[in-house]
């Protein structure tokens, strides 16, 4: 499937739009940029909430291709999490259906699976079928983006590749960040590799570089073409130094989900 050439991107003004808002021209790809809050140097950017159905059917018209990174990224109320995340996702996914845009790359999480338990020893990757297991009403509406993704390809035919982001940041800020890392430029990789494969129908794929501490297996992500060229591994000796290694015993260690897991849950953001 050749680039789309016109891609529409929520979220542009939050911290992993900002940092596509670099990366994904250098692929040939024309942003058309779409965020409630204003987007610094971007006069262009459409402001609007994803509730604003009429302005959202609007950013999607014409555009080849959405890459959804719109909505709250870290644990909330239940109501914040249903308007922005589940019926935000709705209001985008029906404006794609309106305007015949066939390719929409939706930011799952880890947190859809959070309460799996970690690999230790010699136990193999997480599968990307593992059985969801959210961790917070967040992880549940990225659940819930996975089984709409998969509702509009069996019912609509837009195909959607549904990335289980785990921590896209310059530098991994945690020892569990060792294990689920994204670099930027890997990120860019992966996007580029879901918007261009042929033939996804709903595919699911973990996103992640080719970390040395890795939990789960970036198959399904690599048969897209995606080829990761980044490793945390060089950040690992001065994060256990100041964090401390994994422990089992601590339940913000043991589960995927990390300190989501927790009731309430623990930050650091973005852990």
């Amino acid at each position: 499937m050749p680039a789309p050439r016109t891609l529409l991107l929520t979220g542009a003004a939050g911290g992993l739009g900002t940092l596509m808002r670099d990366l994904l021209p250098r692929y040939g790809y024309e942003l058309r940029l779409f965020d409630q809050l204003p987007v610094e140097g971007e006069p262009d950017a459409i402001t609007a909430d994803l509730a604003d159905r009429p302005a959202l059917r609007e950013a999607v018209r014409g555009v080849d291709a959405i890459l959804h990174l719109a909505g709250i990224s870290v644990e909330s109320s239940f109501e914040n999490i249903l308007r922005a995340n589940i019926e935000g996702t709705y209001n985008l996914y029906e404006a794609a259906r309106e305007e015949g845009v066939g390719r929409v790359v939706f930011a799952s999480s880890n947190h859809a699976v959070g309460f799996t338990p970690r690999p230790q020893g010699a136990d193999p990757l997480i599968p990307v079928d593992t059985p969801r297991r959210p961790d917070t009403f967040y992880g549940l509406s990225k659940s819930f983006g996975e089984d709409l993704a998969q509702l509009y390809w069996d019912k609509h035919g837009v195909e959607t590749v549904s990335v289980r982001i785990g921590s896209c940041f310059a530098e991994p800020r945690t020892v569990r960040m060792l294990s689920l890392w994204l670099s930027p430029a890997d990120g860019a990789r992966l996007f580029h590799a879901a918007l261009t494969a042929e033939g996804v129908g709903h595919t699911v794929v973990y996103g992640s570089s080719a970390n040395t501490r890795l939990w789960w297996d970036l198959g399904a992500a690599r048969a897209l073409g995606y080829a990761p060229q980044d490793d945390s591994e060089p950040y690992a000796e001065k994060l256990i130094a100041e964090q401390g290694d994994l422990t089992p015993e601590n339940p913000a260690h043991a589960n995927l989900g990390g300190h989501f897991v927790t009731d309430p849950p623990i930050w650091p953001p973005g852990a």
